[in-house]
């Protein structure tokens, strides 16, 4: 096997197809049936976001001169933006997959972080968009800066599968409350391991209840507190490298998303391509798992 994107593409269809997303042979419902398969789409979606193609339109401009020879069959833009949307349940099922598909799964470790997800930067677009569900005002502490948007919280493996993520309003969850509720609602070990934060999980609350769920938390010491000096920086730092691949790379900052649905299926679509990516790293022995160099071009 080859580290390209034909041979990614070809690799993940056929897993998909056989293993995450066979189903049964079905009554076809009434009205045009669709160009591609559930996990078709699941490929093309990927290869749009590895490909560095933020809008929907010069996608499907550019995918018959780049994955027509796999994909002879692409929909409209507006028949594909409305089944990428469908098809969120099944993007976040073909992710989740593949996280536990890599060997990383079974290791006793785990980070997390929450970042920003802006999705706008003006009062008219506060005031006429469809994402008052999730979006609201809250504060980037890295950058000492108000957004507009939604909060992203996720848990990674130590090289970089997203095994559990979650969007909330940063208004009305706060960063530790949304924590504790991503690791009660989604499975992100096999079984009891120490998860990686920052300072902003700390409180007595929020531990033992991480604790209780079986994940003790593992983070750098506050200010008022006293510092043994065995903090692993060097770890913390790499689930910043993780959500700077996903938001520069995979072009999660440009969802240009304008409702909740869509936002949500875009940020399943960004994870599902860094999942697969690194997932077909594992099976070709590539030496940087999180590597997406082979794949965007």
């Amino acid at each position: 096997m080859t580290n390209n994107l034909d041979t990614l593409l070809t690799a993940l269809y056929v897993h998909l197809d056989d293993h995450v997303l066979a189903q049964p042979q079905q009554r076809r419902k009434p009205g045009r049936p669709r160009l591609l398969t559930d996990a078709e789409l699941v490929c093309v979606a990927a290869a749009q976001v590895l490909l560095r193609c933020d809008d929907e339109r010069r996608w499907l401009r550019l995918a018959p001169a780049r994955i027509g020879h796999l994909f002879p069959r692409l929909p409209s833009q507006s028949e594909y933006n409305r089944h990428l949307r469908a098809l969120a349940p099944t993007l976040l099922s073909a992710a989740m997959w593949l996280a536990r598909a890599v060997p990383t799964w079974a290791e006793p470790l785990r980070l997390m972080d929450g970042t920003p997800l802006p999705c706008g930067a003006s009062r008219v677009t506060v005031n006429r968009s469809q994402m008052g569900e999730i979006a609201a005002y809250g504060r980037d502490v890295s950058h000492h800066a108000f957004y507009w948007g939604a909060k992203l919280m996720l848990i990674t493996t130590a090289e970089g599968a997203v095994c559990a993520f979650s969007l909330a309003n940063p208004k009305e969850t706060k960063e530790r409350e949304q924590a504790v509720h991503l690791l009660h609602v989604q499975p992100c070990t096999p079984g009891p391991s120490p998860i990686v934060g920052d300072k902003g999980f700390a409180g007595a609350h929020t531990e033992k209840a991480m604790r209780a769920l079986g994940h003790p938390l593992i983070r750098p010491a506050r200010a008022d507190e006293p510092d043994p000096g065995v903090f692993p920086n060097w770890l913390r730092q790499r689930i910043e490298a993780i959500i700077w691949t996903l938001k520069n790379q995979l072009g999660l900052e440009r969802h240009n998303a304008r409702t909740t649905e869509g936002l949500w299926a875009r940020t399943c679509q960004r994870i599902l391509a860094l999942n697969a990516a690194i997932w077909h790293n594992w099976q070709i022995g590539a030496p940087v798992k999180r590597s997406l160099i082979a794949y965007d071009h």
